[in-house]
């Protein structure tokens, strides 16, 4: 394997954030799963692409933390030059309106969801940049479907941090275009992860699937295979470009 081709996933012990890593090692990438405190779960996910003849390393780090975010890509430089990042870490908490919301909410699901998006995209900058001597790269991020359905009577908080990032990944795409790194990003529907147990609803994807044009949910694997074409040759000429894997709602 090429050490050139260093994947950094945040968020990557469970979800979408394993299933990316585990399809990127079959497709070339060593790759290093952040994880924020499931550390068992992360480094089974690099168990699993190392019995499978890959390069895997599980990172501990908070991406709402400056300085986590800094050793964590510090770190990631260990298995070679970075080439791609998925910001991927996010979190939600209970359903309930606007009304109901506590202001210690707002300032823990924006730290996460939109100051760890910033920060690590910042670092990824400095690394891959051309104008910081860097080879180039491609970042994207994973945002909702959420940003544009607004997730009333739900996270409308969520919702508004998922448009944060929507918009982070039109400016910074402009901003770094000629620089050799593309940003683009994903916005998964309703897929099948424990996100939803955050939530206070596990089965919440059997509630809602019937609001699918295609009336099913979505797998992990689904939302990892257009990260991973938005990382490749094959989209060379996207940037600031999203693609929606929503089943078309």
């Amino acid at each position: 394997m090429s050490a050139s081709r260093v994947m950094l996933v945040t968020g990557g012990s469970r979800g979408i954030g394993a299933a990316t890593a585990r399809l990127a090692a079959q497709r070339g990438y060593a790759v290093c799963i952040n994880y924020r405190r499931d550390e068992a779960s992360a480094r089974a996910v690099v168990a699993s692409i190392e019995a499978e003849g890959g390069r895997a390393q599980a990172i501990a780090g908070d991406v709402s933390r400056e300085a986590d975010v800094i050793a964590m890509f510090d770190a990631a430089q260990s298995l070679g030059p970075l080439a791609a990042v998925v910001n991927n870490a996010g979190i939600l908490e209970r359903q309930m309106r606007l009304d109901e919301m506590e202001a210690g909410r707002f300032t823990r699901v924006m730290a996460t969801n939109v100051t760890g998006v910033l920060l690590c995209a910042r670092e990824a900058v400095r690394r891959m940049s051309t104008r910081h001597g860097g080879r180039g790269g491609a970042i994207v991020n994973v945002s909702s479907m959420a940003a544009r359905l607004g997730s009333p009577g739900e996270y409308v908080d969520y919702a508004a941090s998922k448009g944060a990032v929507d918009s982070l990944t039109i400016g910074l795409a402009r901003e770094v275009a000629a620089e050799g790194i593309r940003v683009n990003a994903v916005r998964p529907g309703v897929i099948y992860t424990d996100i939803h147990a955050s939530g206070g609803e596990p089965g919440r994807v059997e509630r809602v699937k019937s609001a699918v044009p295609m009336q099913r949910g979505g797998e992990a694997g689904e939302v990892a295979r257009a990260i991973l074409w938005l990382l490749s040759d094959e989209s060379s000429y996207c940037t600031g470009t999203f693609v929606d894997v929503s089943g078309g709602r």
